[in-house]
């Protein structure tokens, strides 16, 4: 396993995240922490969560990953200090009543609020990287195209917030703060913001990345680059669509159904994995995987694994055979060399960015 620097951060991190929004959801507690246990002995120390967690969210389950490794820390002594620990704070919770009731903000007596919250169920009085799940502002995200200023309405602003996340740090509740699904102009903002004010500064941007989505190229990577800002990469297999799964399903036309989040949640979900270039575009890259000998969740996940753009790769899995074909491609990664780079630039070019 490789470590890296998150960031400007003291914080070393595996290249590779477990990310747990399966726990309490597709995987019990039992199943969740076996799953820890599994990617803790593959050099995994890098733990990913949110209050929000698991998905799909719901009234009552919320909160409940959290709990989850919050058992598994407290039953080992030591184990806290072994890990990264990282979760997030949801953005505005419109139509999720009972995260803050549903409302359209959230302010900086929320984000206190919420981290309170996380350190009880994570059994912990301290988290590494404290993020924010999505911004306060309307910007397009989770396959919207198109930023629409129309509808906008006031809501706590990003120095707002960031004050918030630097008390935090100040109170020892927090060692490092990051934000998620974030833009070009939020990085910067949160980098200007922190360095006028003398404020904290945030350390990462956890946003998805993968071979249907490389949308973070469109400027976002700039912006990290000249900052110093790490990218975290979620959804690596583009839920799932990557691995070729579920062509042994409905959605592809046949009858077995396998257990993937996209037969298992209402389309509505997840739209941008549903759109109809996404199966051609998978097809493509497995068809590129199998001429050079690769699996297709091999070739995803080389691309992230071995990418200087990203600093750590969240995987997630509902079972240990999937969380051990993960671990196996970051331990001994294939070498992507120029000329198999060039053929999924070719195929991007021909379908863009159709998870975006």
């Amino acid at each position: 396993m490789r470590y890296v620097q998150l960031g400007h951060s003291d914080l070393r991190v595996s290249h590779v995240c477990l990310g747990t929004m399966t726990f309490g959801e597709q995987n019990s507690e039992a199943e969740a922490h076996a799953q820890l246990d599994q990617a803790r002995a593959a050099g995994v120390n890098f733990i990913d969560t949110a209050e929000l967690y698991p998905v799909m969210p719901r009234a009552s389950t919320c909160g409940a990953s959290e709990r989850i490794i919050g058992n598994w820390l407290a039953a080992a002594p030591g184990r806290r200090q072994q890990v990264v620990l990282a979760t997030k704070v949801a953005g505005p919770a419109r139509g999720m009543t009972w995260i803050r009731k549903g409302a359209p903000d959230v302010s900086p007596a929320d984000i206190i609020a919420a981290c309170e919250g996380s350190l009880r169920r994570l059994q912990t009085d301290y988290i590494d990287l404290y993020q924010l799940h999505w911004p306060n502002r309307k910007l397009p995200i989770f396959g919207q195209l198109y930023f629409q200023p129309e509808g906008e309405f006031p809501t706590s602003s990003i120095e707002a917030q960031l004050r918030a996340l630097d008390q935090l740090v100040r109170d020892g509740k927090v060692r490092h703060i990051g934000v998620s699904n974030e833009s070009a102009y939020g990085v910067g903002e949160f980098i200007r913001l922190a360095e006028h004010a003398g404020l904290t500064r945030i350390v990462s941007v956890q946003n998805g990345y993968n071979l249907l989505n490389r949308s973070v190229e469109n400027g976002l990577d700039e912006a990290l680059h000249r900052h110093g800002v790490a990218l975290l990469a979620y959804s690596p297999l583009a839920f799932g669509r990557l691995c070729m799964k579920y062509d042994a399903g409905p959605a592809m036309g046949q009858a077995t159904p396998p257990r993937g989040r996209l037969e298992v949640f209402p389309p509505q979900w997840s739209p941008r994995y549903m759109r109809p270039l996404i199966g051609a575009a998978a097809r493509r890259y497995a068809e590129l995987a199998a001429d050079h000998g690769l699996t297709p969740t091999a070739l995803a996940l080389a691309y992230c694994y071995a990418n200087p753009k990203v600093a750590s790769t969240l995987i997630g899995a509902t079972t240990p055979q999937q969380l051990a074909e993960n671990l196996a491609v970051a331990q001994a990664a294939p070498e992507l060399g120029a000329e198999l780079l060039a053929a999924i630039d070719a195929i991007r070019w021909e379908f863009r960015d159709p998870a975006q």
